[in-house]
């Protein structure tokens, strides 16, 4: 009786660690590998969140060679503009731009630019 225990014991435990080693290779391939059910691969869903995420940038509209850049105030950092022509008309301004930042690149897509009120 007690060695009947004690193998159905060393069993569930053997059952138990198989089972647990099966779920925590499967969650390490669904992390590290798309799925089939994924409507859109990692890339397609990252661009997606950066171009849904605009946010406000402040500093002044300068020129850098033959480029239109941000001049952020408060970071001192300059970012390329996609839009030139919207940027043109506000060159030499401190301006409000809201935009998507492409890290990668330092560029601001723009979707709006407004004069700041200077008082």
């Amino acid at each position: 009786m007690k060695i009947m225990k004690r193998l159905l014991t060393i069993f569930a435990m053997f059952a138990f660690s198989s089972l647990s080693m099966n779920l925590a290779a499967q969650q390490t391939l669904s992390t590290q590998t798309p799925s089939a059910q994924d409507p859109m691969p990692q890339a397609q869903a990252d661009a997606t969140n950066t171009q849904q995420s605009a946010r406000s940038f402040e500093g002044r509209i300068a020129k850098s060679g033959e480029k239109l850049v941000l001049r952020e105030s408060s970071t001192k950092t300059s970012y390329q503009l996609d839009d030139q022509s919207k940027a043109k008309q506000f060159q030499g301004k401190d301006v409000m731009v809201t935009a998507t930042l492409e890290s990668s690149t330092n560029t601001l897509h723009v979707v709006d630019i407004n004069a700041m009120d200077t008082k």
